[in-house]
């Protein structure tokens, strides 16, 4: 699988699997990146590739030293899943 990228033009983490493109739109503040909504393409649900995109997004998050805001419920449920992103939550 692919690694997930920052696209900063449509603000949007990516993350390219068979020919498709799972994303999760951003915004930014000077602090913090807020994920308002992550989408799989129907043909890719199920594998789990939301929650790799997700992680994929949060490990660039905290490599340019922000914070992010789950603005999205499965970001919600995903920091809750996964205690090692807490130093995250803004």
């Amino acid at each position: 699988m692919a690694a997930v990228r920052d696209n900063k033009a449509q603000n949007r983490f990516e993350l390219d699997v068979d020919g498709d493109v799972a994303f999760a739109n951003y915004r930014v503040t000077p602090s913090a990146v807020i994920i308002t909504h992550t989408e799989t393409p129907r043909a890719l649900r199920g594998r789990g590739i939301a929650s790799e995109l997700v992680r994929g997004a949060l490990e660039l998050i905290r490599a340019d030293g922000r914070t992010v805001i789950a603005g999205c419920g499965f970001v919600v449920d995903y920091l809750r899943r996964n205690p090692e992103f807490a130093d995250l939550a803004g």
